[in-house]
Protein backbone atom coordinates (compact mmCIF):
# COMPACT_ATOMS: atom_id res chain seq x y z
CA UNK A 1 0.00 0.00 0.00
CA UNK A 2 0.93 3.58 -0.40
CA UNK A 3 0.02 5.75 2.78
CA UNK A 4 0.51 9.39 2.54
CA UNK A 5 0.41 12.10 5.15
CA UNK A 6 -0.32 15.36 4.71
CA UNK A 7 -0.82 19.19 6.95
CA UNK A 8 0.81 22.24 7.11
CA UNK A 9 4.29 22.80 8.71
CA UNK A 10 5.22 21.55 12.12
CA UNK A 11 1.87 19.81 11.92
CA UNK A 12 3.98 16.40 13.04
CA UNK A 13 3.81 14.49 9.41
CA UNK A 14 7.49 13.24 9.32
CA UNK A 15 7.32 12.06 13.32
CA UNK A 16 3.88 10.36 12.90
CA UNK A 17 5.78 9.00 9.50
CA UNK A 18 8.11 7.56 11.64
CA UNK A 19 5.97 5.88 14.76
CA UNK A 20 3.31 3.94 12.24
CA UNK A 21 7.03 2.78 10.06
CA UNK A 22 8.36 1.57 13.39
CA UNK A 23 4.56 0.30 14.27
CA UNK A 24 3.90 -1.51 11.27
CA UNK A 25 7.58 -2.19 9.84
CA UNK A 26 6.56 -0.16 7.28
CA UNK A 27 9.09 2.18 5.59
CA UNK A 28 9.18 5.79 4.94
CA UNK A 29 9.84 8.11 2.58
CA UNK A 30 10.62 11.51 3.26
CA UNK A 31 10.50 15.03 2.11
CA UNK A 32 13.25 16.35 0.51
CA UNK A 33 14.41 18.75 3.39
CA UNK A 34 17.68 17.79 3.73
CA UNK A 35 20.19 19.21 1.37
CA UNK A 36 17.73 21.18 -0.02
CA UNK A 37 19.82 23.88 -1.74
CA UNK A 38 16.56 26.19 -1.86
CA UNK A 39 14.74 25.95 0.84
CA UNK A 40 17.33 28.06 3.23
CA UNK A 41 17.68 30.82 0.79
CA UNK A 42 13.70 30.58 0.39
CA UNK A 43 13.00 31.87 3.85
CA UNK A 44 15.27 34.78 3.47
CA UNK A 45 13.95 35.53 -0.41
CA UNK A 46 10.42 33.66 -1.26
CA UNK A 47 9.92 36.31 -4.51
CA UNK A 48 13.32 35.00 -5.96
CA UNK A 49 13.20 31.47 -5.00
CA UNK A 50 9.44 30.21 -4.73
CA UNK A 51 9.58 29.25 -8.21
CA UNK A 52 13.37 26.89 -8.17
CA UNK A 53 11.78 25.70 -4.62
CA UNK A 54 8.73 24.25 -5.99
CA UNK A 55 10.29 22.77 -8.90
CA UNK A 56 12.73 20.96 -6.64
CA UNK A 57 9.97 19.88 -4.51
CA UNK A 58 7.55 18.66 -7.80
CA UNK A 59 10.44 16.61 -8.89
CA UNK A 60 11.43 15.09 -5.99
CA UNK A 61 8.10 13.72 -5.28
CA UNK A 62 7.75 12.69 -8.36
CA UNK A 63 10.68 10.41 -8.57
CA UNK A 64 8.81 9.12 -4.98
CA UNK A 65 5.81 8.10 -6.77
CA UNK A 66 7.43 6.56 -9.39
CA UNK A 67 9.62 4.04 -7.13
CA UNK A 68 6.67 3.73 -5.09
CA UNK A 69 4.25 2.94 -8.00
CA UNK A 70 7.43 0.42 -9.05
CA UNK A 71 7.81 -1.62 -6.19
CA UNK A 72 7.03 -5.89 -6.26
CA UNK A 73 7.56 -6.71 -3.00
CA UNK A 74 4.41 -5.57 -1.67
CA UNK A 75 5.56 -3.52 1.13
CA UNK A 76 3.90 -0.97 2.20
CA UNK A 77 5.43 3.08 2.15
CA UNK A 78 4.40 5.78 3.98
CA UNK A 79 5.01 9.53 2.70
CA UNK A 80 5.96 12.60 3.96
CA UNK A 81 4.05 14.69 2.39
CA UNK A 82 2.12 14.64 -1.01
CA UNK A 83 2.56 16.03 -4.61
CA UNK A 84 -0.47 17.24 -4.81
CA UNK A 85 0.36 19.79 -1.76
CA UNK A 86 3.18 20.84 -3.88
CA UNK A 87 0.60 22.30 -6.61
CA UNK A 88 -2.79 23.05 -4.72
CA UNK A 89 -1.27 24.23 -1.72
CA UNK A 90 2.48 25.65 -1.76
CA UNK A 91 2.67 27.29 -5.05
CA UNK A 92 -0.90 28.10 -5.17
CA UNK A 93 -0.02 30.25 -2.05
CA UNK A 94 3.06 32.19 -3.15
CA UNK A 95 1.12 32.90 -6.67
CA UNK A 96 -1.85 34.25 -4.91
CA UNK A 97 0.53 36.08 -2.40
CA UNK A 98 2.16 37.36 -5.35
CA UNK A 99 5.52 35.86 -4.83
CA UNK A 100 5.53 33.63 -7.68
CA UNK A 101 4.63 35.36 -11.08
CA UNK A 102 1.98 34.38 -13.34
CA UNK A 103 4.25 33.25 -15.97
CA UNK A 104 5.97 30.95 -13.21
CA UNK A 105 2.90 29.67 -12.18
CA UNK A 106 1.76 28.78 -15.42
CA UNK A 107 4.81 26.96 -16.19
CA UNK A 108 4.97 24.62 -12.94
CA UNK A 109 0.95 24.09 -13.27
CA UNK A 110 1.62 22.82 -16.64
CA UNK A 111 4.46 20.57 -15.90
CA UNK A 112 2.23 19.39 -11.98
CA UNK A 113 -0.85 18.57 -15.04
CA UNK A 114 1.23 16.56 -17.15
CA UNK A 115 3.50 14.57 -14.15
CA UNK A 116 -0.99 13.67 -13.09
CA UNK A 117 -1.33 11.63 -16.10
CA UNK A 118 1.48 9.70 -15.47
CA UNK A 119 1.03 8.68 -11.42
CA UNK A 120 -1.89 7.14 -9.36
CA UNK A 121 -2.97 8.15 -5.76
CA UNK A 122 -1.96 7.04 -2.73
CA UNK A 123 -4.15 4.03 -1.13
CA UNK A 124 -4.66 6.44 1.61
CA UNK A 125 -4.07 10.26 2.84
CA UNK A 126 -3.60 10.96 5.97
CA UNK A 127 -4.42 15.16 6.27
CA UNK A 128 -3.39 16.32 10.45
CA UNK A 129 -5.25 19.60 10.97
CA UNK A 130 -3.47 21.97 13.34
CA UNK A 131 -4.19 25.43 14.31
CA UNK A 132 -1.63 28.16 13.79
CA UNK A 133 -0.78 28.18 18.15
CA UNK A 134 0.31 24.47 17.52
CA UNK A 135 2.21 24.37 14.07
CA UNK A 136 4.19 26.99 15.78
CA UNK A 137 5.17 25.13 18.76
CA UNK A 138 6.16 22.52 17.23
CA UNK A 139 8.41 24.48 14.35
CA UNK A 140 10.52 26.06 17.42
CA UNK A 141 10.40 22.77 18.97
CA UNK A 142 12.45 20.75 16.37
CA UNK A 143 14.62 24.39 16.14
CA UNK A 144 15.45 24.43 12.28
CA UNK A 145 17.05 27.14 12.06
CA UNK A 146 15.64 28.70 9.00
CA UNK A 147 12.18 28.22 10.11
CA UNK A 148 12.63 29.87 12.96
CA UNK A 149 11.54 33.56 11.43
CA UNK A 150 8.26 32.00 9.37
CA UNK A 151 5.63 34.66 9.77
CA UNK A 152 1.85 33.32 11.72
CA UNK A 153 0.04 34.52 8.56
CA UNK A 154 2.16 32.28 6.26
CA UNK A 155 1.42 29.51 7.64
CA UNK A 156 -2.75 30.69 8.33
CA UNK A 157 -2.56 31.45 4.58
CA UNK A 158 -1.58 27.75 4.09
CA UNK A 159 -4.46 26.24 6.45
CA UNK A 160 -6.95 28.21 4.33
CA UNK A 161 -5.63 26.36 1.42
CA UNK A 162 -5.39 23.44 3.30
CA UNK A 163 -9.04 23.24 4.27
CA UNK A 164 -10.64 23.64 0.65
CA UNK A 165 -8.01 20.98 -0.76
CA UNK A 166 -9.04 18.27 2.01
CA UNK A 167 -12.74 19.14 1.68
CA UNK A 168 -12.14 18.87 -2.61
CA UNK A 169 -9.88 16.03 -2.17
CA UNK A 170 -11.41 13.41 -4.63
CA UNK A 171 -8.59 11.30 -5.80
CA UNK A 172 -9.09 8.84 -2.86
CA UNK A 173 -9.69 7.43 0.60
CA UNK A 174 -8.71 10.26 3.19
CA UNK A 175 -8.38 10.61 6.86
CA UNK A 176 -8.39 13.82 8.60
CA UNK A 177 -7.16 13.99 12.37
CA UNK A 178 -7.25 17.15 14.67
CA UNK A 179 -4.23 16.56 16.30
CA UNK A 180 -4.35 20.05 18.10
CA UNK A 181 -4.79 18.21 21.47
CA UNK A 182 -3.22 15.45 20.39
CA UNK A 183 0.40 14.43 21.40
CA UNK A 184 1.09 10.91 19.82
CA UNK A 185 4.86 10.85 20.75
CA UNK A 186 3.76 11.22 24.68
CA UNK A 187 0.60 9.94 25.22
CA UNK A 188 0.72 6.34 23.95
CA UNK A 189 -3.43 6.65 23.78
CA UNK A 190 -3.41 9.24 21.49
CA UNK A 191 -1.16 7.21 19.01
CA UNK A 192 -3.53 4.19 19.63
CA UNK A 193 -6.48 6.34 18.63
CA UNK A 194 -4.93 6.82 15.46
CA UNK A 195 -3.57 3.32 14.82
CA UNK A 196 -7.01 1.57 15.29
CA UNK A 197 -8.78 4.26 13.49
CA UNK A 198 -6.38 3.40 10.52
CA UNK A 199 -7.25 -0.71 11.22
CA UNK A 200 -11.06 0.52 11.35
CA UNK A 201 -11.31 2.11 8.26
CA UNK A 202 -8.39 1.17 5.68
CA UNK A 203 -11.16 0.14 3.47
CA UNK A 204 -14.05 1.94 4.32
CA UNK A 205 -15.53 5.40 3.02
CA UNK A 206 -13.79 8.23 1.69
CA UNK A 207 -13.36 10.89 4.54
CA UNK A 208 -12.77 9.96 7.78
CA UNK A 209 -12.40 12.11 10.93
CA UNK A 210 -11.08 11.62 14.13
Amino acid sequence: MHIAITGNIGAGKTTLAEKLAEHYGWEVYYEAVEGNPYLAPFYTDMEKWSFHLQIYFLNSRFEQVLKIKSQEDGKTIIQDRTIYEDAYIFAQNLYETGKMNETDFETYKGLFNTIMRAITPPDLMIYLKADIPKLVGQISKRNRDFEQNIDPNYLLSLNHLYEGFTARYHHGKLLIIDVNEMDFVAKPEDFKSITDTIEKNINLGTQLRI
